[in-house]
């Protein structure tokens, strides 16, 4: 059996934008995607600043019950599914209902729905809660709803790994489509945790960004000035399809998931090994998957959150297992442009990786300018480069000790 596994569809909403043009637009241009927090009040907060999806109404996605009865990341995946659909050119009744698999991934969920039921529980008591709080707050939510949508029947699953949530989905629905299980993967993640609750918590841990002042120039990815990330939301989704299959409907291939690859650091809850083991590790993994030599890659879209200890131990992972190649492989943090989307940043980069490859252009990373001397490779620094790509891989790594790594290739 031909187990090329290949991309025909993609679609995103996030804060470069609400279509995959605009957002790769906004990329190549350098654009921040910070703001001032709008989705609600942060005033009494230290962190007041985000990354938000931008002038997105969920009423040009669905009907005006379906957006009261889905949490915000529900409503994110269905517009990022919406236009990856329609990019794909699906035709109904080319794939078995039974044959489609849908996996979406999401590291946190509901969380703004599972804060308004606690709320609405200790001042209303438990009769005011709405029937509706469990498929708004349950993390499967997006997987479930993108199946009664469009009438998809085989497995239906959701992927939790933290940060790595969105890489891990697309290598499921890869594995899946690769078995023969299923004919056609629907993949992505969705995620929407600028609420506060989770801009609290994440800047408790010491994560979060708080520069207020200019704030266009944070995050700053492998600069020695970073001081931390910017939480994002969005969702990206993706078409996934055997080549042969694919072919014969008449779809247009954007590139290839070549492989992937899963590790566990199993060293500490939030910080990754001080040697970068995990994430080389799920490097190696991921490109012998692939049966390409680490010398072929071309471009790494790294993890790059901007915190001062991921930085420096991403950097050391991509030398394990580069060597030499380390310092001529173009290297970017889109993370500094859409901030961190948490469990959907893996599948949105993924998309960005795509479109390197298409389009012979490397999204820079903005707001570098001291370089720091733990991380002295190439991390296109502000601008785009025009060079041709014909490998790319995107780190995701998350607490728990996740590490997810996909290797995207030309299709040729």
């Amino acid at each position: 059996m031909n187990d090329r596994i290949v991309i025909t569809g993609m679609g995103t909403v996030n804060p470069l934008g609400l279509s995959v043009d605009e957002s790769w637009k906004n990329a190549i241009e350098g654009k921040s995607g910070v703001g001032p927090i709008t989705l609600f009040d942060a005033s009494k907060l230290e962190v007041h600043i985000a990354c938000e999806v931008k002038q997105f109404n969920p009423s040009n996605y669905m009907s005006a019950r379906d957006v009261r009865r889905r949490d915000r990341f529900e409503q994110l995946a269905i517009a990022a599914v919406k236009e990856a659909h329609h990019q794909a050119g699906l035709q109904a009744g080319f794939y078995q209902p039974e044959r489609v698999g849908v996996y979406i991934a999401s590291a946190i969920g509901g969380i703004q729905t599972t804060n308004d039921g606690v709320l609405a529980l200790n001042e209303h008591g438990h009769k005011k809660l709405s029937p509706l709080l469990i498929p708004m707050l349950m993390i499967n939510g997006a997987s479930g709803m993108i199946s009664i949508e469009y009438g998809y029947r085989g497995p239906s699953l959701t992927v939790v790994s933290a940060c790595a949530s969105g890489s891990d989905a697309i290598g499921m629905g890869w594995q899946m489509l690769r078995a023969g299980i299923v004919d056609m993967a629907v993949v992505g993640a969705a995620e929407a945790t600028i609420t506060a609750i989770g801009i609290a918590t994440f800047d408790r841990v010491g994560a979060l960004s708080r520069h207020t002042n200019g704030y266009t120039e944070t995050p700053k990815p492998f600069d020695l000035h970073r001081d931390g990330l910017v939480m994002g939301e969005g969702a990206a989704v993706l078409i996934l399809e055997r080549e042969e299959r694919a072919i014969s409907r008449g779809a247009h291939v954007i590139a290839e998931i070549a492989g992937h690859a899963s590790s566990s650091d199993a060293y500490h809850v939030t910080a990754p090994r001080e040697d970068g083991s995990g994430g080389a590790q799920a490097m190696l993994q991921s490109l012998r998957a692939a049966k390409i030599d680490p010398s072929e890659v071309d471009y790494i879209n790294a993890h790059g959150t901007a915190t001062k200890l991921n930085d420096v131990i991403e950097t050391r992972a991509i030398k394990t297992v580069f060597g030499t190649h380390s310092y001529d492989v173009a290297i970017s943090s889109t993370k500094s442009m859409t901030g961190h989307m948490m469990g959907a940043t893996g599948a949105l980069e993924t998309i960005f990786c795509a479109l390197a490859i298409k389009n012979s252009v490397i999204p820079p990373t903005i707001n570098y300018r001291t370089p720091d001397p733990e991380c002295d490779l190439d991390f296109v620094p502000n601008d785009a480069r025009e060079q041709e790509v014909k490998v790319a891989i995107n780190n995701a790594f998350g607490f728990g000790g996740h590490n997810a790594v996909l290797v995207i290739r030309e299709y040729l």
